[in-house]
C-alpha cells in the first residue's frame, strides 16, 4: 500500500456497538512517555521518564511497569565483555527494569544492562527479566544457519530468563541455549549470527510454564518452570520471524506472525494456534494481505469480547477487529520520537513505531479511582487531534 507523509494520524475509525471500550496504553519505541488514550484517541493520562520507556503496561495496583532505554555509558566493557557483542544501535539493550507511580516516581527497580525486550510481574511478587548472556564458545561455532559478516566465530549471545524478588536477589534461571537442539534451532540464513535466538516475548501460562519467541529461529514454545525443557515447541516453516505470543483461557496461542523471510510475498498476519495438533484455529490477514505488515515489533491481545487488539508497530498502528476479521477501532500514533531503539536509518527510526499496545476495560483494577478526564491534557489533545 504504500507509505504517505500525509496520511491521517489519531483516531480514524470507531464503532463503539462492536468495540472493546476502555484505554488503551502504547509508548513510542525509544521516548520517554507513555500515553492512555480513551476510544476517541483522546490522551487521558502519561508517564514520563529520564531514562526511557521502550514498553510499559499496567498493574492491577495502577503502577506501570516498564523497560528503559539503552544502559547508561557509565556501563564498562571490562564489567560485563558481553556488551561488546552488541552492536551500537544495533540491539535492543535496556539499563533497568522500572515500576513508576500514577505521578511517574519510581518505586521499583531492576538495574542489568543486558536486560532487552520484556518482563513479567509475577502473582508472589517476583519478577521475571530477559537478559543476554554470551554462549560457550565451543557451543557458539556449532550453532547453524545466519550469516557470519560482522561476527567472530564463537562469539554469540543467548536468552537467560531470571526471576528476581522485590529486593534484587535472583531466585531462578532458566539459559535457553542448554535445552535447544544444535539439529533442530537453525538461525535463519538472512539473520546475522551474533545471537541464537533473539528471545523477543516473555509471558507465563495458566500454569506458570514459560512461554516464549524466538525471533532467530521463528520458534515458539512452552517450558516446563521446574525441568526447564519445552513441552511444545512449532515455528519453523509455518512462521517467520514473530513476536507477542500469548496463552488464550482456551489454550490456545495468540501471536503475531511478522513475516518478514517468509517465502513468497511478506505479509503480517494473527494467528491462534492449538498446541495440541499446532493447528490454527483464527487468523487474520490484511485485504489484500500486504497492506497489514509489520517488519518488526508488534503484538495482539484478545480481548474480554472475543475481539483481538492488533499493534502493527512499525507503522504504529493500532486496531481492533472482530472474530468475523472487521476493523472495529483503528488509531494511528500521531507521536513522533527521534532515533528508536535498533538505531538511526532503522525501520523505527524518527517515527511512530510501537513495541505493543495493551487495552484495559474501564473496570480494570489498575484504573479505579484514577482521574481520566482529557481535559487535563488539553493542550496536548489539541496538538494531536485529526479534526
Amino acid at each position: 500500500m504504500g507509505w504517505s507523509t500525509h496520511h491521517p494520524t489519531g483516531l480514524i475509525h470507531y464503532s463503539p456497538s462492536n468495540s472493546y471500550r476502555g484505554y488503551t496504553l502504547f509508548t513510542n519505541l525509544g521516548g520517554h512517555q507513555t500515553n492512555l488514550i480513551d476510544m476517541n484517541g483522546r490522551v487521558c493520562h502519561t508517564w514520563q521518564s529520564d531514562e526511557g520507556i521502550h514498553y510499559s503496561y499496567l498493574l492491577p495496583n495502577g503502577n506501570l511497569l516498564l523497560r528503559t532505554g539503552a544502559p547508561g555509558q557509565e556501563v564498562s566493557f571490562l564489567d560485563r565483555p558481553e556488551l561488546e557483542l552488541l552492536p551500537r544501535g544495533g540491539r535492543t539493550a535496556s539499563g533497568a527494569i522500572l515500576e513508576l507511580d500514577w505521578d511517574s516516581n519510581i518505586v521499583w527497580a531492576y538495574r542489568d544492562p543486558l536486560l532487552h525486550h520484556d518482563f513479567e510481574r509475577l502473582a508472589n511478587g517476583n519478577t521475571l527479566v530477559l537478559l543476554w548472556e554470551k554462549l560457550p564458545e565451543e557451543l557458539a561455532a556449532k550453532v547453524s544457519g545466519g550469516f557470519s559478516a560482522g561476527t567472530t566465530k564463537g562469539q554469540m549471545l543467548g536468552d537467560t530468563v531470571r526471576e528476581v524478588t522485590p529486593v534484587g536477589e535472583t531466585v531462578n534461571e532458566w539459559r535457553s541455549w542448554e535445552f535447544l537442539s544444535l539439529e533442530e534451532d537453525v538461525i535463519c540464513p538472512l539473520e546475522g549470527r551474533l545471537e541464537w535466538t533473539h528471545q523477543n516475548c516473555l509471558n507465563i501460562t495458566e500454569d506458570g510454564d514459560l512461554l516464549v519467541s524466538f525471533r532467530q529461529t521463528s520458534t515458539v514454545g512452552i517450558v516446563n518452570r521446574s525441568s526447564g525443557k519445552f513441552t511444545w515447541k512449532w515455528g519453523p516453516g509455518e512462521i517467520s520471524h514473530q513476536h507477542n505470543p500469548t496463552y488464550l483461557d482456551s489454550g490456545n496461542v495468540l501471536l503475531f506472525d511478522n513475516g518478514p523471510h517468509r517465502q513468497g510475498m511478506s505479509h503480517s498476519r494473527i494467528i491462534e494456534i492449538n498446541p495440541k495438533d499446532n493447528q490454527i484455529a483464527w487468523e487474520y490477514k490484511g485485504d489484500p494481505p500486504i497492506s497489514f505488515f509489520s517488519y518488526h515489533i508488534s503484538g495482539a491481545e484478545r480481548l474480554p469480547n472475543g475481539n483481538t487488539l492488533i499493534c502493527e508497530g512499525a507503522p504504529g498502528r493500532v486496531f481492533e477487529v472482530t472474530p468475523a476479521q472487521e476493523i472495529v477501532w483503528e488509531y494511528i500514533n500521531p507521536f513522533l520520537t527521534g532515533n528508536g531503539e535498533h538505531g538511526a536509518g532503522s525501520p523505527s527510526s524518527n517515527g511512530n513505531s510501537v513495541f505493543r499496545a495493551h487495552r484495559y476495560g474501564a473496570d480494570h483494577p489498575a484504573l479505579q479511582g484514577k482521574d481520566l478526564d482529557p481535559a487535563r491534557y488539553a493542550n496536548l489533545n489539541r496538538l494531536y487531534s485529526p479534526e
